[in-house]
């Protein structure tokens, strides 16, 4: 039996660039010279901090544009709306979201089922493991996922045969 999994990761280490790309780019930024702002990452979520909605919303669309030229799927950050923290100051949450739900993990599963590809598909905790007695049922597979629009981007790998 050929199989390979369906996943949902981001390159924490080009995550990190983008984050330290999008620092620079702040500080250099005119708009930005004299006031407060800050850029927090602890690797599962991103803090942006900055003094007005303006700024706030520079810092969203800076964060956004380095992490998708750094090749990370903007569906992958779950952004929350600003929230006032005290002192004249706003921050928005960043979460990056890793693996896949169990919620789009069916969605998945029963879109494979509803192309009447010949494979099977099963959830395993975070990933989706397909696997058929044929490899050209598996890239079938494949293109039709990509074709597919999710809440989530999905990699493949650990392809076997």
């Amino acid at each position: 039996m050929a199989s390979f999994d369906i996943v949902s990761k981001i390159d924490l280490q080009e995550a990190d660039n983008a984050v330290n790309q999008a620092r620079k780019e702040a500080l250099s930024r005119y708009d930005f010279k004299g006031s407060k702002f800050e850029i927090q990452w602890d690797k599962k979520e991103i803090g942006l901090i900055a003094s007005d909605d303006y700024k706030i919303n520079a810092l969203k669309d800076i964060m956004q544009s380095k992490m998708h030229k750094r090749g990370i799927d903007i569906t992958s950050l779950k952004i929350e709306k600003p929230e006032p923290i005290g002192g004249m100051l706003q921050k928005i949450k960043i979460t990056l979201v890793q693996g896949i739900d169990k919620e789009n993990a069916k969605k998945v599963v029963k879109a494979i089922k509803d192309a009447k590809i010949k494979v099977e598909a099963q959830i395993q905790d975070e990933t989706v493991r397909v696997s058929s007695k044929s490899r050209d049922a598996l890239q079938e597979c494949m293109s039709f996922l990509r074709a597919q629009k999710f809440d989530i981007p999905l990699q493949f790998e650990n392809m076997r045969s």
